[in-house]
């Protein structure tokens, strides 16, 4: 069943979303009669034209362009998967800084949540504003690309500090930076750009050999690699 999620307080009146609710429903209605295999803006529009003009008037990103990923992450899991885009395409980079102020400005007191999450609805927003720079680069906006990779940055290497194996990538800054560009340019679904992100670095680490250091501390105690390293080679 199709799960109710309030709007953000100041974005719409409770009849607003009484409104969105029903379109929402309507679109997981569509999605279980019709089945298709996938679908796309263009197949709701061809479904219910009353449908997709209500998305275009009341879902937009901040430059303008009608935000599907704000419609789509509202229907049902099972269908999320089945929603397309749009068909692959050569990307012709460019840069138009503008778009990216944009969406800092909506953003611009929450860029801190890329340091630091506590909790559900911080995750939310920073998933927000990443997916907003996502699309902008894959549009092919150098500048919304660089901005994500300099962001995201910093949360990889909080992953780095605290899990395991995606510790391997330590001392790879240039591989992180080619994943980040590769999983933003691949990135397609709703759902969280980081999650996507964290998985991709922690399949493409199995077997990865971690570059260490002989100043690397070892335990508690103060004594780092070399410390072991001096005491075995003299024995």
């Amino acid at each position: 069943m199709y799960q109710k999620s309030y709007p953000q307080e100041g974005f719409f009146s409770y009849n607003k979303y009484i409104e969105i609710h029903t379109a929402i429903q309507k679109l997981n209605d569509l999605l279980e009669t019709k089945n298709p295999e996938t679908f796309t803006s263009s197949w709701i529009f061809s479904q219910s034209q009353p449908l997709y003009l209500f998305f275009a008037k009341n879902f937009r990103t901040e430059n303008g362009n009608i935000d599907w990923d704000s419609v789509t992450e509202k229907v049902e899991k099972r269908y999320q998967k089945k929603w397309l885009r749009h068909k692959c395409k050569k990307i012709l980079f460019y840069e138009k800084r503008e778009e990216v102020e944009k969406v800092l400005d909506k953003y611009r007191d929450k860029l801190y949540l890329f340091l630091i999450r506590s909790d559900g609805d911080e995750k939310e927003i920073c998933n927000r504003m990443t997916i907003s720079l996502v699309r902008l680069a894959q549009k092919g906006n150098a500048c919304a690309r660089d901005e994500l990779v300099m962001w995201v940055t910093y949360v990889v290497n909080d992953w780095i500090d605290k899990y395991p194996l995606i510790y391997k990538w330590r001392g790879y800054p240039d591989e992180v930076t080619e994943k980040i560009v590769g999983c933003m340019l691949r990135y397609r679904y709703t759902g969280s750009f980081l999650g996507y992100l964290f998985k991709t670095l922690e399949y493409s680490a199995r077997g990865k050999p971690p570059i260490v250091s002989f100043d690397d501390q070892i335990g508690d105690s103060g004594k780092t690699r070399i410390d072991f390293y001096i005491q075995e080679d003299c024995v």
